[in-house]
């Protein structure tokens, strides 16, 4: 049997006042490779390489098989015997949707060892079901920068334009902090005028990413829904802000659920920016690792080998 190569890139949710709703996919990268066995000793064979594959499970468990089981489920097929083999490229439980290109690799996998019974579209609401919000699966699935919208039970997807001056830096912290953690802060219940300013600034960050207006943009990326009761689980946030603006940062946001900070800036100042940064974060006794990409424009990659 042929073996199937999913490549899906790494996103960065929220953007400021974007909570739940915008994400974007960058160029980075976790690569799944499921081959269909005819014969085997055990029903599933899981092989993680990368940086921190010790982190991932090999079992049932795995968020990956979990993905493609529910797949099978979803069709009435019965499940079959497969390896899969991992190649991690980006962090863990870092704010970049590694579990969402988990979810999107078993689903693509399933979905192409089974004849593609299923569209992108039903693939989609399948990933958020599982991971229960859009803002990371439908970036990973599309590519680009995506506005996700719920339309009674279904979603209208509007694909945003990301100027291409406004450059997408990473900084990742030696820290983890889980979603459950960032979201059970988060309030239930938020006052009018905290409402508004998001309302406000999710239409003002659209334009100045379609125009790439600095002034627009350094403004929409402000936010009351959800960075100003996570930031505190982030060491030395104010710090490394400050240190990025002061260079020529456009905004710094918290990347998904962080702990990772998402930078915008040109291009002129993208190289200060990263060493600042991690200038900033040494002085709070952090490691951290600073990566300038670009916004991946096409999503979900398949290939059979």
């Amino acid at each position: 049997m042929s073996t199937i190569s999913v490549i899906v890139p790494a996103t960065t949710a929220n953007i400021g006042p974007g909570f739940d709703c915008i994400g974007s996919a960058l160029t980075m990268y976790n690569q799944f490779y499921f081959t269909k066995e005819e014969k085997s000793k055990s029903q599933l064979d899981i092989y993680v390489i990368g940086k921190e594959a010790d982190k991932v499970k090999c079992d049932h468990n795995n968020l990956v098989y979990k993905a493609f089981t529910y797949l099978y489920r979803h069709i009435g097929e019965p499940l079959p015997i497969i390896s899969i083999k991992i190649k991690l490229g980006i962090p863990l439980s870092k704010g970049l949707g590694s579990s969402a290109t988990a979810i999107v690799g078993g689903l693509i996998g399933a979905n192409e060892l089974a004849g593609q019974p299923l569209s992108k579209i039903d693939l989609m609401n399948l990933a958020i079901q599982i991971e229960g919000h859009p803002d990371n699966v439908v970036p990973a699935l599309f590519g680009k920068c995506q506005l996700a919208v719920k339309k009674n039970t279904d979603w209208e997807i509007c694909p945003l334009n990301w100027h291409s001056s406004i450059v997408p830096i990473v900084a990742i912290p030696n820290f983890e902090l889980l979603t459950e953690k960032a979201r059970s802060v988060t309030p239930k219940t938020v006052l009018m005028s905290d409402a508004v300013f998001n309302i406000s600034h999710i239409g003002l960050l659209i334009k100045s990413l379609e125009t790439g207006n600095a002034k627009w943009l350094s403004e929409a990326l402000h936010d009351k829904l959800h960075q100003p009761y996570r930031q505190h689980f982030i060491k030395g946030y104010e710090n490394v802000r400050q240190a990025a603006i002061k260079a020529g940062a456009y905004g710094v946001v918290i990347s998904g659920a962080g702990p990772t900070l998402l930078i915008l800036s040109n291009f002129k100042n993208a190289d200060n920016i990263k060493y600042v940064i991690k200038e900033a974060w040494l002085k709070e006794e952090v490691n951290s690792e600073t990566q300038i990409l670009s916004i991946d424009n096409y999503g979900v990659k398949i290939h059979y080998l």
